[in-house]
C-alpha cells in the first residue's frame, strides 16, 4: 500500500509541476497576443487566427495543444478587444487545461513614431485528471479474483480544478522595433488536485522583442527581393525555477518568408542539462488575407527519440492593408 501511495503522490506532483508551466508556442511573434495581451487588435483590424501544438509524438508523455484567438480594433475607443481559448491535453496522464480569456489593450501616442499599449487579460482556467483507473492494493482480492470498487485509503483528490486568472501586459513599438513584458497569472490561482491542498499556479514573466528591417539596406544583393526583410526576434520567459531563452531570425520575401529559432535554458536546473535544447525551423506562406506557418523543433537534448515538436497554424486577417501606422509589418 505504501508504495502504491507513494507512486500516486508522485503522479499527483508531477502533474501539478508540469501543469503549472504554461505552453509556450514556436510560432510566439505570429501569435504574440499568448504572451502579452498588448498585442490585442495590435494592427487595427480583425484578425482570426488558429494554432496546433504536437509535442514528443514518439513518447508516451505526449502533448497536443490548439490556441484560437480573435481580436479587433474599434475606433471609438482607441482600443483593441480580444477573446481566446487554449487547450492542453497530456496522453500519459489524461492530463488536459482549457482556458478561455478576454484581452483588452489601449493605445497611447508618445511621439510621432512611438506606440505605447498597455493590455490587460482575463481568463477562466478548467483543469481535469482522469483517476478512473486508478487502483490500489486493498481494492485487489487474490481469494476471488476480483476487484473492490471502494477503498479504505482516505487520500481525496478532485478530479478537476477551476481558477480564474488575470495578468496584465506592457508594450511599446515603432514601424521597426518593438518590445514588450508581461507577467501572468498574477493572483496565483490554487490549481491544486487534492481536496486539502493548496498549489499556486507560479507567475509567468516574460520579455520578448522583435526588430524588422530591410535587407537592401545591409547588403547589395542580387538574387533576392529588392523588398526582402530581416526580422530579428527574442523571447525570455521566467515561471518558477524554470526559464527559457529564444533567440533567431527570419528572412521575408514577399509572400514567403522562413528562418529558424534557437530555444536555450539558461539556468540548467540540473547538473546534466543543455544551454542549447532544440533548433526550431519555420516557414510560411502568405496568399491574399491568409497566413499559413509550419515550424519543427529538433531535439538536441538527450531526450531520445522524441519525435521533436512541430506547430500548425492559420491567420486570416480581414484588410491585410489596413495595417496601422506604426506596426511592424511582419506581424
Amino acid at each position: 500500500m505504501k508504495k502504491i501511495l507513494f507512486l500516486l503522490a508522485m503522479g499527483i506532483g508531477f502533474v501539478q509541476q508540469a501543469s503549472a508551466q504554461d505552453p509556450i508556442f514556436t510560432q510566439y511573434f505570429f501569435f504574440p497576443e499568448t504572451l502579452n495581451a498588448g498585442f490585442t487588435g495590435f494592427q487595427e483590424t480583425t484578425k482570426i487566427g488558429l494554432l496546433h501544438r504536437t509535442q514528443w509524438p514518439s513518447l508516451d508523455f505526449r502533448v497536443d495543444s490548439d490556441f484560437a484567438t480573435f481580436n479587433t480594433w474599434v475606433e471609438k475607443m482607441n482600443s483593441g478587444v480580444g477573446v481566446s481559448v487554449l487547450s492542453q491535453r497530456e496522453r500519459f496522464t489524461n492530463f488536459s487545461l482549457t482556458q478561455a480569456n478576454v484581452s483588452y489593450a489601449y493605445k497611447v501616442n508618445l511621439t510621432d513614431t512611438w506606440v505605447f499599449r498597455p493590455g490587460v487579460e482575463v481568463g477562466y482556467g478548467f483543469k481535469s485528471f482522469n483517476f478512473n483507473n486508478l487502483l490500489l492494493e486493498d481494492q485487489i482480492d487474490l481469494a476471488s479474483g476480483t476487484i473492490n470498487p471502494s477503498s479504505v485509503d482516505g487520500l481525496s483528490i478532485n478530479d478537476n480544478v477551476n481558477y480564474l486568472d488575470l495578468s496584465a501586459s506592457l508594450l511599446i513599438h515603432n514601424e521597426n522595433l518593438w518590445l514588450g513584458a508581461s507577467l501572468k497569472h498574477l493572483n496565483r490561482p490554487d490549481i491544486s488536485l487534492t481536496t486539502q491542498g493548496n498549489v499556486a499556479l507560479q507567475p509567468l514573466g516574460t520579455i520578448t522583442a522583435g526588430y524588422e528591417l530591410q535587407l537592401a539596406d545591409l547588403l547589395n544583393s542580387t538574387f533576392l527581393p529588392y523588398s526582402t526583410k530581416l526580422l530579428l526576434t527574442g523571447n525570455y520567459m521566467q515561471q518558477g525555477d524554470f526559464n527559457r531563452l529564444d533567440l533567431g531570425g527570419m528572412l521575408v520575401l514577399d509572400n514567403f518568408y522562413v528562418g529558424a529559432l534557437a530555444a536555450t535554458n539558461p539556468n540548467r536546473n540540473t547538473q546534466n542539462a543543455h544551454l542549447l535544447t532544440s533548433i526550431n525551423l519555420l516557414g510560411g506562406l502568405q496568399f491574399e488575407k491568409f497566413k499559413f506557418n509550419l515550424s519543427y523543433d529538433i531535439n538536441v537534448s538527450n531526450l531520445g527519440r522524441t519525435g521533436g515538436i512541430y506547430e500548425l497554424s492559420i491567420i486570416y486577417t480581414v484588410d491585410q492593408n489596413a495595417k496601422c501606422f506604426g506596426c511592424p509589418g511582419y506581424l
